[in-house]
């Protein structure tokens, strides 16, 4: 096939591989890894000095998420715009049923927006009670390429499952080459902490992190990797965000347990101080921001390989939405806008000081993610064969980041104000170039659903 596309000079970065090379595209998907010069083509990407990498795969996004009265603000366009703009080629929405909405409906609302985005996306089903449908539907949305189950053990009457309903899911769906995505934090400790806060006064966004302790995360992931290694069930764990969580994962994988930690950017570079700020409300997630300390001893598992993935947990709420409730914690959105700065603020905190080198930081953000989600090598490649999702890094470019320079459909960024070195300035999807010099110049919605195949992890 005639090449439509080569991208040349750059140095080339896979997870496991980097050296000179050009990208040879045909037909939307790559075609070849040559040597410099070795292929010709009337279009041409001049890549020299900079870094050429799979574009970034996050799997951790709600898009239109709806939570107790609250619904984010982005839809499919508005959130892949600003991932694609960041460096993100491919996003894993997902589809939590409102409560008495059965999995199978969740997934077909959710999953029929995906076509208003500029990149691809697959998607998490969701379960939150078990009925005599339940079986039959996780049949189906696997069927149907949606292996990765997400379940909560926390927000009771809002999306919480009960252990009963853990242990039916993962007997289910382990037999599938299905997956268990589980948002970890002790129901019953984090309303005791809750109460004993709200008594004292301290229930306002400026003492979030104090209602949601370290202790609340790491007994329940003890409670469901039991679950897991007793079923022999894969699991995933989203957003961890203590030292002591991830342990617990990879002690267990050490003894052949399925298990795989994702932490997220916030978690990774942000810490509680900012709950002492001028606008703690903007900081309230679930987990909270963790101690100093905390997130340096996070950072090392990252650097260790204990982490496998990097999410962004992207939330888009605003400013009035957090404000309007900022008094009780209990009852605030919970989640940070993330998808646009998840890569650039990774890349400068590991990369560009060299704690990580750039095949770990695709790994982690782009291979791992995909591999994890059943669309690799299709996604988070450069393997011949795959999607032409390239995204090119000039490593020394030097910006601030603020909400206005932003794609984001929220009026702030948890990262306002902070310095960054490396920027993906151009970003190819599909073959087709979408960013060039920072800049999003081709908004034609493209996005496809993307079946996960079954899961070999």
């Amino acid at each position: 096939m005639t090449p439509d596309l080569v991208v040349r000079g750059g140095t080339v970065v896979t997870d496991g591989w980097a050296g000179a090379a050009d990208v040879v595209v045909a037909g939307g998907r790559v075609q070849a890894l040559v040597e410099p010069g070795a292929v010709r083509a009337a279009d041409e990407l001049d890549a020299t000095g900079r870094v050429v990498v799979p574009g970034g795969v996050d799997p951790h996004c709600h898009v239109g998420f709806t939570s107790g009265g609250f619904t984010s603000l982005d839809d499919h366009r508005e959130c892949t715009t600003a991932a694609v703009a960041g460096g993100t080629t491919t996003i894993v929405d997902f589809a939590i049923p409102r409560p008495g909405e059965a999995p199978a409906d969740a997934a077909a609302r959710q999953r029929a927006k995906i076509g208003g985005g500029l990149v691809d996306s697959a998607l998490h089903a969701g379960v939150m009670e078990w009925d005599a449908a339940t079986a039959e539907q996780l049949r189906q949305l696997c069927d149907e390429g949606l292996r990765t189950v997400k379940m909560f053990t926390t927000y009771r009457g809002e999306s919480m499952a009960d252990e009963d309903t853990f242990l039916r899911v993962m007997k289910t769906l382990g037999p599938l080459g299905g997956m268990v995505v589980a948002h970890c934090e002790a129901n019953h400790l984090v309303e005791e902490q809750q109460a004993a806060q709200a008594a004292a006064g301290r229930i306002s966004a400026a003492h979030h992190h104090e209602t949601r302790t370290e202790l609340a995360e790491d007994a329940s992931v003890a409670e469901v990797l039991a679950i897991a290694e007793a079923l022999g069930t894969p699991v995933y764990f989203v957003h961890q965000s203590t030292a002591a969580a991830v342990d617990q994962v990879a002690t267990a994988r050490r003894r052949g347990v399925r298990a795989y930690t994702e932490s997220v950017a916030h978690h990774l570079v942000l810490d509680d101080s900012l709950y002492g700020g001028p606008h703690p409300e903007r900081f309230v997630c679930c987990p909270p921001l963790r101690p100093a300390a905390t997130v340096a001893e996070l950072g090392t598992r990252l650097v260790s390989g204990a982490v496998a993935t990097v999410g962004s947990d992207h939330c888009c709420y605003d400013t009035a939405q957090k404000t309007s409730v900022d008094h009780d914690v209990r009852v605030m959105p919970n989640g940070l806008p993330g998808v646009e700065t998840r890569l650039v603020v990774v890349q400068d905190a590991f990369v560009r000081t060299g704690r990580i080198p750039w095949t770990r930081f695709v790994e982690v953000t782009a291979a791992a993610p995909a591999r994890l989600n059943g669309l690799h090598p299709r996604k988070g490649s450069l393997l011949p064969g795959s999607d032409a999702d390239i995204a090119i890094w000039d490593p020394a470019v030097e910006r601030t980041i603020t909400a206005g320079a932003l794609h984001q459909a929220t009026d702030y960024t948890p990262y306002e104000g902070r310095p960054v070195t490396g920027w993906p300035t151009t970003v190819v999807v599909g073959g087709r170039v979408v960013v060039d010099g920072g800049r999003v110049v081709d908004h034609t919605a493209r996005g496809r659903f993307l079946p996960a195949a079954p899961l070999s992890v």
